[in-house]
């Protein structure tokens, strides 16, 4: 498989159209709620106190990230929010933008700016990526990052940027698991030592660090209820089948198999070429083993939208449609509604979750069937 091209030609103007365009809607729409979070942690380590030991005053909320992220959202701290806003959206919508360039460019489709501008003003349609944009929160960010370093692991820092990725969430981890067992080890080790780097830059410049890693992170309730049907994962569905949450066991029962398999899928359609399949499917895994896969932490919809497309377009708009319409709120919702669901509820109320179990059983089948055909081909 050729490796993707870089940026050149008339994708700069769409990618710069998006960025002013970003830069004007996150001045004018006000302030965004977590982005308001990441200014206050960034703002708890210029005044030298630990960034979890007092919520944003605006909204209440806890910084739940790790402690390498507080020291990135530093620069924040001095804007403005409005400033602030203006920045972190136009970041994000370059972001989507730069990731709709990367994925048809890996999938040897050209990208001409008016196409690149229409599938990320269709992409806000979809319910995790407005979610990300309105509450200014890091996801599009993120998933840049990692396919910079999946789609193009020939680099020579590739690797880097999925390190950085997991030091401000340390869900990207298994990602590199997913380059190990696609032969990119050199990756993987670099992703493995820009991690390294970010735990000891967290612990050196960040006051109270040690208590991220050693009560906040194997607490799943800091960030929230994990009954909420926002939250699409596993932990999540068995909160809400339970109507309690699950024990630590019971939960890794039931998560690491499924995610250890969708990996393994994933890394078999990396192997194979399809390098936008294999990363978005290590997305489903991740988003599978996290305790906490907030709705809007599924803008993996995007990608997975836009390969899904290249193999079944009726696949692609069912998928698309999941994302647009947000079944997971049809039943009631919320102050702990989600533990009197019944079955039908069940099945609408965890639609992005079972989307994302679909879509990996079937590129299992997939993989199978093409691979027995080859067989065939061979013997004959």
């Amino acid at each position: 498989m050729k490796a993707p091209r870089p940026f050149r030609g008339p994708t700069w103007p769409a990618l710069l159209g998006l960025v002013v365009a970003g830069a004007v809607a996150g001045a004018l729409g006000g302030e965004l709620k977590d982005l308001l979070v990441y200014q206050h942690a960034g703002q708890a380590v210029l005044d030298g106190v630990s960034p979890y030991a007092r919520d944003e005053p605006v909204h209440g909320l806890p910084f739940t990230y790790p402690p390498f992220a507080a020291v990135l959202m530093v620069p924040l701290a001095l804007l403005p929010a409005w400033l602030a806003a203006a920045v972190w959206t136009a970041a994000s919508a370059g972001a989507l933008g730069g990731s709709v360039v990367l994925v048809r460019r890996a999938l040897g489709r050209t990208s001409p700016a008016w196409l690149v501008v229409l599938l990320v003003v269709a992409a806000l349609a979809l319910e995790p990526v407005w979610q990300t944009v309105t509450f200014g929160q890091v996801n599009l960010l993120l998933m840049l990052a990692v396919l910079v370093d999946l789609l193009r692991p020939e680099r020579r820092l590739s690797g880097v940027a999925l390190g950085l990725a997991a030091g401000v969430k340390l869900t990207p981890l298994v990602f590199v698991v997913l380059l190990a067992l696609a032969g990119q080890r050199a990756a993987a080790a670099r992703a493995v030592l820009a991690f390294g780097a970010t735990v000891a830059v967290g612990f050196a410049g960040v006051p109270g660090s040690a208590t991220y890693w050693t009560d906040r992170l194997f607490d799943p309730s800091r960030v929230g209820p994990p009954a909420l049907a926002h939250n699409q994962s596993v932990y999540g569905s068995l909160t809400r089948l339970l109507d309690s949450a699950p024990s630590t066991p019971l939960w890794l029962v039931a998560a690491t198999p499924l995610a250890c398999v969708v990996v393994l899928v994933a890394a078999v359609w990396w192997r194979r070429g399809d390098r936008v399949l294999g990363a978005c499917l290590g997305a489903m895994a991740m988003l599978v083993a996290s305790p906490i896969a907030w709705s809007h932490h599924w803008v993996w919809a995007v990608p997975v939208a836009l390969v899904l497309w290249e193999h079944n377009r009726w696949a692609a708009a069912a998928w698309t449609a999941v994302f647009v319409t947000r079944p997971i709120v049809w039943p009631p919702w919320g102050e702990g509604r989600e533990l009197e669901w019944g079955a039908t509820e069940q099945l609408v109320g965890n639609a992005y979750l079972l989307a994302a179990l679909v879509l990996a059983a079937w590129a299992g089948s997939a993989r199978r069937q093409a691979s027995r055909a080859s067989e065939e081909q061979k013997t004959n």
